[in-house]
């Protein structure tokens, strides 16, 4: 005994022909009886396949640009009929109704269209109406119908064939597939319709696809899966091709996805290593060999066991550098032949090539019982160029290198978690202070990580200093220079501070929280 159905009569229309011709020619070969529409009529019997048009059979002829073609009883009798049901069998008799065993559709390409930027009322003629009441009807009746809705599906098709058709373990498996390919369609279409009127923030929907099971989460007792966004960003740590090393952690993704963040705020060179979501170094050089040299000199005691991000691709010179070091996972855009060779020596280092990055536009972070979503915090907004700050404390003007290490550290803060402080010289960090509930303990955390590097260095806050007393930690220290967004009530107080100093304090009006 078998619960395989076998396939007497389909009803195939495809947008994407590839394929088509090969499993017709396997259908026609089984005797199967093959309705079809359009160009995907003539597809087949240009090939010698022999093909009912189905506006033959329905006796209704296709009108409307191709609209109306395949809504017609006729048509969605056959794909809905129950053949178990006596009752449909009679009906459709009367009605001189045949049923289906097989359909095979793929729909307009409507996020294609979109993506791309086509006029408005070409994407609304891309958005297929026929084809997907013709799966979701096959996909509810599956207990009779076997669905196709992607040409990625053809091999299954083949084996069923061989085998005598499918079963309904496999129909229904169909079935789910089928709709879950219409509720992306249909989110695809919400979504743009959304932006179009400019409510796009009344309502949300995504589709996230497992793209890999991993062994744990941040935790041994905690389960955890990778997905990919399907409408979101494609160049992240989420594609990113693994060249060696062992599985990505949970951990591994998260401080990979930090680090690189952090790496590609810089347009030049820069390397940032990352240890437990925070930078225990970030650098920029004239090579990319000399900022991760830079960013390992801030912290390493902190970088053992890090994720290292470049946002050039890797040469020999820094994968000798790196390889006297133990790192968890380096992330680049690519890697120089040499680089990759000496990197794969170390059994364990997780090496990931990613092709591009796409920054993030928006955040999701979920709560109890629902979600925040807000636009993500990007480096360039207003106030994040120093050519926009205002000077409020200090000699004028700074120098140049002064302005260009305060501009570093203002870039670089913003990857810290809150409340932050960054130390920096010379294009590099040279002391972190992250996360702690008071900006006092990150000034001197901050200080304490320089030590004797904090004189001379400049020192960026990514919000303002409520009080003076964590400003003096860092003048105390001999900071030449500060960045901070400022706005608070007592910023005469905390100007006062710096100016008894005579140190250049830079005010930017735009601050930076991280805070998960």
């Amino acid at each position: 005994m078998t619960d395989r159905k076998p396939i007497r009569r389909a009803l195939i229309s495809v947008y994407n022909k590839v394929g088509l011709v090969e499993i017709g020619s396997l259908l026609h070969a089984a005797g199967v009886e093959i309705l079809s529409t359009g160009s995907t009529a003539k597809t087949l019997a240009i090939a010698g396949i022999p093909v009912i048009p189905v506006e033959q059979y329905t006796g209704f002829p296709e009108m409307m640009g191709g609209r109306i073609k395949t809504l017609h009883p006729r048509i969605h009798g056959g794909i809905l009929a129950d053949q178990s049901n006596p009752e449909h069998l009679e009906q459709m008799a009367q009605q001189n109704i045949d049923t289906f065993d097989l359909v095979v559709i793929n729909l307009y390409p409507f996020q294609e269209t979109v993506a791309k930027n086509s006029l408005f009322e070409e994407c609304i003629e891309q958005i297929d109406i026929g084809g997907p009441s013709m799966l979701r009807g096959a996909a509810k009746n599956h207990k009779s119908v076997a669905v196709i809705s992607d040409p990625s599906q053809y091999p299954l098709l083949e084996v069923a064939m061989e085998n005598g058709g499918f079963t309904y373990d496999q129909r229904k498996s169909l079935a789910m597939a089928t709709f879950r390919k219409s509720a992306e369609y249909d989110l695809a279409i919400a979504s743009w319709l959304g932006g179009e009127l400019g409510q796009e923030s009344e309502w949300s929907g995504q589709i996230w696809q497992s793209i890999a099971q991993l062994r744990y989460g941040e935790n041994p007792h905690q389960s955890a899966k990778l997905y990919s966004n399907t409408f979101g960003m494609q160049n992240g740590i989420a594609t990113a091709k693994q060249l060696h090393g062992k599985e990505m952690s949970f951990n591994n993704y998260t401080d990979g996805d930090a680090a690189i963040r952090a790496a590609y705020d810089h347009d030049e060179p820069c390397v940032a290593i990352i240890k437990h979501a925070n930078p225990c170094g970030i650098a920029i050089g004239t090579s990319i060999a000399d900022a991760h040299s830079k960013a390992h000199a801030c912290d390493p005691i902190s970088a053992f066991g890090g994720v290292v991000a470049a946002n050039r691709v890797v040469t020999e010179q820094m994968a000798v550098q790196l390889s006297e070091i133990f790192t968890e996972v380096v992330i680049a855009p690519g890697y120089e032949l040499a680089a990759l060779e000496i990197l794969q020596k170390k059994a364990s280092i997780r090496i990931l090539e990613m092709a591009g990055y796409s920054v993030p536009t928006q955040e999701l972070r979920p709560i109890s019982g629902g979600m925040l979503i807000q636009a993500a915090d990007l480096i360039n907004a207003e106030g994040d160029d120093s050519a926009t700050w205002t000077q409020v404390s200090g000699s004028q003007p700074v120098s140049s290198e002064l302005l260009a290490d305060l501009q570093f550290a203002w870039r670089s803060v913003r990857a810290v978690k809150s409340n932050a402080i960054l130390l920096a010289h010379s294009g590099a960090s040279v002391g972190v202070g992250m996360g702690q509930v008071n900006r006092v303990d990150s000034a001197k955390l901050a200080v304490s990580r320089a030590g004797e590097r904090a004189r001379g260095s400049v020192a960026a806050s990514d919000a303002f200093f409520p009080f003076a007393d964590g400003l003096q930690i860092l003048l105390d220290a001999g900071v030449s220079a500060i960045v901070q967004p400022g706005g608070s009530v007592r910023d005469a107080e905390v100007i006062a501070a710096a100016q008894a100093k005579d140190v250049p304090m830079f005010m930017t009006g735009v601050r930076h929280f991280s805070h998960s």
